[in-house]
């Protein structure tokens, strides 16, 4: 395969490899890439990184969670436990850890699941995880209790299940080339499985693939309803579900399209194309009322659209800060969390349209790849906690108390 952008092909090449210093070696070579000259800074004009930052924002590591042996691919928090996917395995970990009621030592074997290929994305919808991997399959695992130490994962199916597969190919006209002389069913996704977003009702699971296709599960059934074929032009790195029915993908090929399904097909058609990236597009994340969306390229950027009175997506302007790739990025109340390649983490907030970058958190020995935060119930002030996971093998777990508006 030759390359196909920064994204897939450092990520696909990193995969297949577990020697952290020579990912980090090749990846700024393949990565860094000019900001945007055409979108107009929100931040601080200032290039002094120290200079930008407001000292009220207090931030600190309460503590590193080792034990992966591969990088860290995929967070995400259910009850007390924080899940983590990296090459094959799926960890579990206590989500707080000054949490004095759940003994460490208890998880110190966590690994709850193991399937194929890295795992790339984590969703959880009540006892049921869905893991998206490298090897094409998006997994279904039953947990169990979650207000239990003593973990594991039971695997309920295999998405496309046997059954939609047999059902498919039955029929000719379910089949869709692939190669010059291969074909399978359009319920099979035939390259990694990126990412995975749940609908607002929770009723369907949204997939998309290098294969450059998205595709919408039903969740009670795991039963495949849809695929858009050839919804971009190269990989499709992220995707992101908006309140109001919007769906959001950004791939390789510098693009961000909207989705939307329509009432008369039932079928989801594009409403609109944002281009402003000069590069591959690796993360998208939206505010809690959906009407902003932030995403994060290789050109060090996070774009930020804003929904205009016409409910269409505009450009406000760009954040800027990071020297490498944006790798991933998480919304939590009014700040927005961002990870890069150059192994740092800026949580950034927006008031009247000029956001401030509060606080650069460093420690990663590594690239930033995943961040799922939260906010911290068990503190009166302004507190949250964020995971970070890294190219290093490792999972920090951040402190961050911001002052009030």
């Amino acid at each position: 395969m030759g390359i196909m952008s920064c994204h897939q092909t450092s990520y696909s090449d990193y995969d297949s490899q577990s020697h952290s210093d020579h990912l980090q070696a090749n990846l700024p070579t393949l990565c860094s890439q000019p900001s945007l000259p055409s979108v107009p800074s929100l931040t601080s004009k200032s290039h002094h990184r120290h200079q930008e930052i407001l000292p009220t924002t207090h931030h600190h590591c309460l503590t590193t969670l080792k034990g992966h042996s591969s990088y860290v691919s995929s967070l995400t928090l259910a009850g007390k436990f924080l899940y983590s996917g990296s090459d094959k395995e799926i960890r579990l970990w206590k989500r707080n850890p000054l949490d004095s009621e759940i003994d460490q030592g208890n998880l110190s074997n966590n690994v709850v699941a193991v399937g194929n290929g890295a795992v790339k994305s984590l969703v959880v919808l009540a006892e049921k995880l869905f893991s998206a991997h490298q090897d094409n399959k998006i997994r279904v695992w039953k947990t169990t209790n979650q207000e239990t130490n003593q973990q594991k994962c039971t695997r309920l199916a295999t998405l496309p299940t046997l059954g939609d597969r047999a059902l498919k190919s039955l029929l000719p006209r379910n089949q869709v080339q692939i190669r010059r002389h291969k074909t399978c069913t359009w319920v099979h996704h035939v390259d990694t499985v990126s990412a995975l977003a749940l609908s607002s009702d929770e009723s369907h699971l949204y997939s998309v693939s290098w294969d450059r296709t998205i595709k919408v599960w039903r969740t009670n059934d795991f039963k495949c309803l849809e695929s858009v074929a050839n919804a971009h032009d190269d990989a499709i790195n992220a995707v992101a579900l908006s309140n109001d029915g919007n769906v959001y993908t950004g791939s390789a090929d510098k693009k961000i399209k909207v989705w939307r399904k329509s009432s008369e097909e039932n079928k989801h058609s594009l409403v609109a194309t944002l281009e402003k990236h000069m590069s591959g597009i690796n993360a998208l994340a939206l505010s809690t009322d959906g009407s902003v969306l932030y995403s994060g390229a290789c050109d060090r950027s996070i774009v930020v659209w804003e929904k205009d009175d016409g409910g269409n997506m505009v450009v406000l302007g760009a954040l800027r800060g990071h020297t490498q790739s944006i790798l991933c990025l998480a919304v939590v109340s009014d700040l927005v969390f961002s990870g890069s390649a150059d192994k740092t983490i800026r949580i950034w907030r927006g008031v009247d349209r000029s956001y401030s970058c509060l606080a650069v958190l460093e420690g990663h020995g590594g690239p930033v790849k995943c961040l799922t935060a939260s906010i911290d119930r068990s503190s009166s002030e302004a507190s949250f906690l964020l995971y970070s996971g890294s190219l290093d093998c490792d999972i920090k777990v951040w402190q961050i108390n911001v002052p009030l508006l």
